[in-house]
């Protein structure tokens, strides 16, 4: 029988209880809500673990322990997550983990080069281990190595149902933080998909506007040929930067633009919202540049090119999720992401998408209303079919539990009729399978029937070990991919 435990008191839970971050916002501390869901995980498990025979960590590890976590969220929140009391009984077998041949397309996924000395990134795992966020990271040793090449692929490609991931990067104004240069994102590609024995990695080549010799930059990582493009009108994440731009600057980025165009390399990541550590306006005036208000008019003088925006501009931890979630139901507005989803009618354009990585992972464990609120804005304003799913991992661990959140989360029958929001539908209904990777598909030329086609009759070598973690048999999994 699992033993009772005291308020506060808990084992590692298959999904946060308190909001993540990538370093690049700073989390609110963890709500009286957040505390009741720990508090809640904790009973149910003692209860579903001790008629199982199970003790709390081994349950809390296995499917069953995900599904309690669901329960719990639904209980203080509301019903948003498709979760019944049947998956807490059954172990591993509850009908979303059958969802394994799923196509995901994660469009935000980061390690960071072998030589890598910068250690900024670390307090973030460090932060998911001691708050138990992730089971996974149970007793590991903090170090470079957990978000290097041999782990990525670890929690990409064999603790995820991830199908594809898409490498990126990020630039800074001092040249050794940056995670990886254009090159070895390339050769990561190369080095990922000959293991694969199939194309499971595509990648990004950073531009940085306004920096010296940056156009030659973006001819030198033509020849690479890219997959797409990824930049900062912010100019670096974490800190305040000399080389912050806009979108619509005509002489600064336009050049740029017709570059991309003549290499026929046509979908443009951008980095949006997601406010710094010690965020100050005042003394961080780069930031301005993360508002969308530049979109509309790029997006309408480049029609060839496809708009991307990163973390789909939410401000994230600026406020309690509480208030964020107050001034949504009182205008229907969140800061940035409305404007972003204003885009398209305001313009009539058909080129601007936006990406969840990070803002879904926040807000759903920060209140799963306000996050139903973003999705149900972004779906009304740029479409269902303009949505990517990204998770910006492996900052944090293994990005399994945002796709069980993401399959499981719906946007409630008040909100739908308040707001004209449209229900997100069913874990493989079509508004999921677009976000999850069809829309990310298109995009990137990939034929999503083909595909499936393929890994059904002839697993690659990611789905062979894939098939191994799940079975048990670590070592052999360690053997092929190290870690």
């Amino acid at each position: 029988m699992a033993k009772n435990r005291r308020d506060g008191e808990h084992d590692e839970f298959p999904l946060p209880t308190k909001i993540l971050s990538n370093g690049e916002f700073t989390p609110p501390p963890q709500s009286e809500n957040q505390k009741k869901v720990e508090r809640r995980i904790n009973e149910l498990t003692d209860t579903f673990a001790g008629k199982l025979g199970m003790d709390r960590r081994a349950f809390l590890k296995t499917s069953c322990g995900m599904a309690v976590a669901f329960m719990a969220m639904n209980e203080i929140y509301g019903y948003f997550f498709d979760v019944s009391p049947c998956e807490a009984a059954e172990p591993n077998a509850p009908r979303f983990r059958q969802l394994g041949s799923q196509f995901i397309f994660d469009v935000q996924t980061h390690f960071v080069r072998d030589r890598y000395t910068w250690k900024g990134t670390l307090p973030l795992r460090e932060e998911a281990k001691k708050k138990g966020w992730n089971p996974e990271l149970k007793g590991e040793k903090t170090d470079l190595d957990k978000v290097k090449f041999q782990n990525y692929l670890r929690e990409i490609f064999v603790e995820s149902d991830t199908s594809i991931a898409l490498l990126t990067s990020a630039p800074f104004d001092q040249t050794e933080k940056w995670f990886l240069f254009n090159d070895e994102m390339a050769k990561a590609r190369a080095q990922v998909n000959k293991m694969a024995g199939s194309k499971r990695l595509y990648c990004h080549a950073l531009f940085t506007p306004g920096r010296p010799g940056w156009l030659k930059e973006m001819d030198l990582a033509i020849p690479l040929k890219p997959d797409s493009w990824k930049g900062y009108t912010v100019g670096a994440p974490f800190e305040n930067s000399k080389y912050h731009w806009r979108l619509d600057d005509e002489k600064l980025v336009y050049p740029a633009y017709e570059k991309m165009v003549k290499a026929g390399i046509k979908n443009v990541c951008i980095h949006k919202g997601i406010l710094p550590p010690g965020y100050n306006l005042k003394m961080m005036r780069n930031w301005q540049a993360s508002k969308v208000d530049d979109v509309g008019k790029a997006a309408k003088d480049w029609p060839q090119l496809n708009f991307i925006i990163y973390h789909s501009a939410l401000k994230m931890g600026v406020e309690p999720p509480e208030e964020e979630l107050s001034r949504f139901e009182k205008d229907g507005r969140i800061e940035w992401v409305s404007d972003l989803a204003e885009v398209p009618a305001k313009y009539g354009v058909k080129n601007v998408y936006g990406e969840l990585g990070a803002s879904f992972a926040a807000s759903c464990v920060s209140h799963p209303r306000f996050c139903a609120g973003m999705l149900g804005q972004l779906v009304k304003g740029l479409g269902a079919d303009h949505v990517l799913w990204g998770t910006d991992s492996v900052w944090y661990g293994s990005p399994q539990w945002q796709i069980e959140a993401f399959r499981r989360i719906e946007i409630p029958p008040d909100m739908q009729q308040k707001y004209s929001f449209a229900a997100l539908g069913p874990v493989d209904g079509e508004v999921k399978n677009m976000i999850f990777g069809e829309n990310a598909a298109r995009l990137y030329g990939i034929d999503v029937n083909d595909y499936k086609r393929k890994a059904a009759t002839s697993p690659d070598n990611f789905a062979i070990l894939k098939d191994s973690w799940v079975e048990g048999e670590e070592a052999h999994v360690s053997s092929i991919i190290g870690g």
